[in-house]
């Protein structure tokens, strides 16, 4: 097995890589490439929060701690949060992973287990992407595949190193193929690493399908609230008398003018009326 100072040195290239690509071929700014190469080098440590020896458990997940809430930060601007807000926020969810999560994950897990996969590796792609911005984006994309290329890296040196080789060739260690699968040997975990996957997958395409939709339901009732709102006054044809002020012409023809609607007369007056023609 590669150990943890080999995991992050290759991560951390790749990440250098990734962040050069970002800016020559795709036209991002520095920024968004450096938090790209920042995550991929954070990646190649992400599998190793399962790890029985406590260094590598501990740093991946001081770090993931602290940079979940700076994912974040764009997202709650996005909604209209205000910084103080954010910071109120942000210490809270530290201590919520710090604490609350890890604590729960080293107990539940194994070291090799689900979360040396290849479905846990589409998990913190998932999150990364939910976290980081807003909208369907090359940035957004971009930043979570820096976690993904990261994450398979691990994966990748850990089936390397898996494989000794000696004089008399290659031969293959009792970890080999525990890294990159599918499926683990306990049913409880392969159920909920994929039904966790299910639900992430589920939640990026809602909100994929939502920021696509040309117009939304709600654009649509607001719409029709302005439209209701914005009536026009009745139109009535003015009289075609040029002294008249309220007639307004454009080249030969009158134009209409908004006027205001007759008053009824009462019913009675109206009766009355009608009575004194007949008697005529």
């Amino acid at each position: 097995m590669a150990g943890f100072q080999t995991h992050i040195t290759v991560s951390s290239l790749l990440g250098f890589g990734l962040a050069w690509v970002g800016h020559e071929h795709y036209q991002l700014d520095w920024g968004t490439c450096a938090v790209g190469g920042a995550l991929c080098s954070m990646g190649g440590m992400m599998p190793d929060l399962d790890s029985d020896s406590g260094i590598p458990a501990r740093e991946t997940l001081n770090f993931a701690a602290a940079i979940a809430p700076m994912l974040l930060f764009k997202r709650l601007h996005y909604i209209g949060i205000d910084v103080e807000h954010m910071i109120l926020f942000g210490a809270p969810l530290y201590l919520l992973i710090r604490f609350g999560f890890g604590s729960i994950f080293r107990k539940f897990t194994v070291h090799r287990g689900m979360f040396h996969s290849i479905p846990a590796l589409a998990i913190s792609y998932l999150i990364t992407y939910l976290l980081c911005d807003e909208g369907v984006t090359v940035a957004r994309i971009f930043k979570a595949s820096g976690m993904a290329i990261g994450f398979f890296s691990h994966l990748l040196l850990d089936e390397i190193w898996s494989v000794k080789f000696g004089a008399t060739g290659p031969r293959l260690k009792s970890s080999f193929g525990t890294a990159i699968k599918f499926f683990g040997t306990q049913g409880g975990a392969n159920s909920f690493c994929y039904a966790t996957l299910i639900l992430l997958g589920l939640t990026a395409f809602q909100e994929s399908a939502i920021e696509n939709a040309p117009i939304t339901v709600q654009t649509m009732r607001s719409f029709h609230l302005q439209s209701r709102r914005s009536v026009p006054p009745p139109l009535s044809i003015p009289s075609s008398d040029p002294s008249d002020p309220q007639s307004i012409t454009i080249g030969n023809e009158p134009a209409l003018t908004p006027t205001t609607t007759p008053r009824r007369r009462p019913v009675y007056q109206a009766r009355l009326r009608r009575f004194d023609t007949e008697q005529q």
